[in-house]
């Protein structure tokens, strides 16, 4: 069935860039809305950003401004590129999938599948 796969985490300094990728399965990716949450230990997980089939996209107060989510059809693959990087964005972010409707949610129950998650660290 469908497979989402994370990939781009790794450790980086406070002010740097990454840029995280989520690789899908899916006949019909053009049609799904696609998150990222993060989960930092100790902490509930959290929204981070999302866009819709139609390319509309939303995002936490948080990382509004630094980080940004795009998407690729014709590769199946979503990005959320995160810069200005702080250590407070430390987490396991992982991308989701919502497939029954292409409409962005905040609220995590409302995704279909999910990645495993990558590791993004920043140190200060």
């Amino acid at each position: 069935q469908v497979q989402l796969v994370e990939s781009g985490g790794g450790l980086v300094q406070a002010g740097g860039s990454l840029r995280l990728s989520c690789a899908a399965s899916g006949r019909t990716f053009s049609s799904w809305a696609m998150g990222w949450f993060r989960q930092a230990p100790g902490k509930e997980r959290e929204f981070v950003a999302a866009i819709s089939w139609s390319t509309s996209t939303y995002y936490a107060d948080s990382v509004k401004g630094r980080f940004t989510i795009s998407r690729d059809n014709a590769k199946n693959m979503v990005y959320l590129q995160m810069n200005s990087l702080k250590p407070e964005d430390t987490a396991v972010y992982r991308c989701a999938a919502r497939r029954i409707t292409g409409v962005v949610s905040l609220t995590p129950s409302a995704y279909d599948d999910w990645g495993q998650g990558t590791q993004v660290t920043v140190s200060s």
